[in-house]
């Protein structure tokens, strides 16, 4: 590493007063010889050991470890954000590499990568707005998992869900699936149980398995009750509900119809809710799906958040939509392309 100014020359000379003496006071504010180091922004505090100039260059002394000129440069370049600092001999601060800089500033080889796939397509930053088919095909591309991941939505909206009439909870049927083999509970009576277990459910139970809930167990994706189990399932309330899977007649899992609320969450019958930000998060697919059939649900997603517009919404309602796989890069679609297109049920 090469050192601007003579520093480095003068702690070489020697250590005494003739060699080194004018740069050692500029180091110490005008303490002259060996004295008890008192600079700022060095990383050296008052109250180290008597330390010379030559030991102060070599980055040795007595006692301690006194820090160098490579500590010195490494700390200012580290106060200056990773700068190269081009400074003078009395600050001692040692020109860096830019090579190196650039290098760790672009990142990794995987994010470099995911950058050239993005720039070569036009998406030059987050700003940039794709049409949705495209934006799934890159999607697809970018993931850079060693497993199949979930392709997922997120869309803000201009609602304050904190006031009761911009609040948005529903469901929404994926003509394509999720992917995910979802997992049933049912709590139900004697008259509905082989009805639950004819449609696929893989448990069903009644006051038994709301004691084994009670208890942890919790082996499922959904739970579906019918309306005459739930003052009994209420107390299972501090159970179910930081997992999100209390029944509610909102989301469909509190019906008569056992048969059909089963046979809907097998086909790919998703909830969904906007948080505290005003925003859904949603996944809709797989990386292994095509790029048409995740288009397909994602198109399922906007006209339900469409549909289901909170009636204290007022103007702009979208804000902006991104895709993304897991752990990939997020990319922001075209709402006009996106929300003016028309569904067919």
């Amino acid at each position: 590493m090469q050192v601007q100014g003579g520093l480095a020359a003068a702690g070489r000379s020697g250590s005494g007063p003739s060699g080194a003496a004018p740069v050692w006071r500029a180091l110490a504010k005008g303490r002259a010889g060996t004295t008890r180091m008192g600079m700022r922004g060095t990383g050296m505090m008052r109250g180290m050991p008597r330390t010379t100039p030559g030991q102060l260059a070599r980055g040795s002394g007595s006692g301690l470890k006194t820090p160098g000129l490579g500590f010195i440069a490494s700390q200012r370049r580290r106060e200056q954000g990773g700068c190269v600092v081009h400074a003078t001999a009395a600050e001692g601060v040692a020109v860096g590499a830019p090579q190196e800089l650039k290098k760790k500033a672009l990142g990794s080889k995987r994010l470099r990568r995911l950058r050239e796939v993005l720039e070569k397509n036009g998406v030059e930053d987050r700003t940039t707005e794709v049409n949705a088919l495209e934006a799934i095909k890159l999607v697809k591309e970018t993931s850079n998992t060693g497993f199949v991941g979930a392709v997922e939505a997120h869309v803000r909206l201009n609602i304050n869900p904190k006031y009761n009439d911009q609040q948005l909870r529903a469901t929404v049927a994926l003509p394509k699936g999720t992917g995910n083999q979802v997992k049933i509970a049912v709590l139900c009576d004697a008259s509905n149980a082989s009805a639950a277990k004819e449609a696929g459910a893989d448990i069903v139970g009644a006051e038994e398995l709301i004691e084994e809930i009670s208890k942890g167990m919790l082996d499922f994706d959904k739970l579906v009750a019918t309306p005459d189990m739930m003052p009994k399932v209420a107390k299972l309330g501090r159970v179910l509900g930081p997992k999100g899977l209390m029944p509610n007649p909102k989301a469909g899992t509190v019906t008569t119809n056992v048969k059909q609320s089963i046979g809907e969450l097998k086909a790919g019958r998703v909830e969904y809710r906007a948080d505290k930000g005003g925003i859904v998060h949603i996944a809709f697919g797989k990386t292994d799906f095509t790029a048409e059939d995740l288009l397909e649900n994602l198109r399922s997603i906007i006209h339900s958040i469409k549909t289901n517009k909170p009636p204290g919404a007022k103007g702009i309602y979208w804000k902006n939509v991104f895709v993304t796989s897991t752990m990939g890069p997020a990319i922001r679609l075209n709402l006009d392309e996106l929300t003016t297109y028309k569904y067919d049920a």
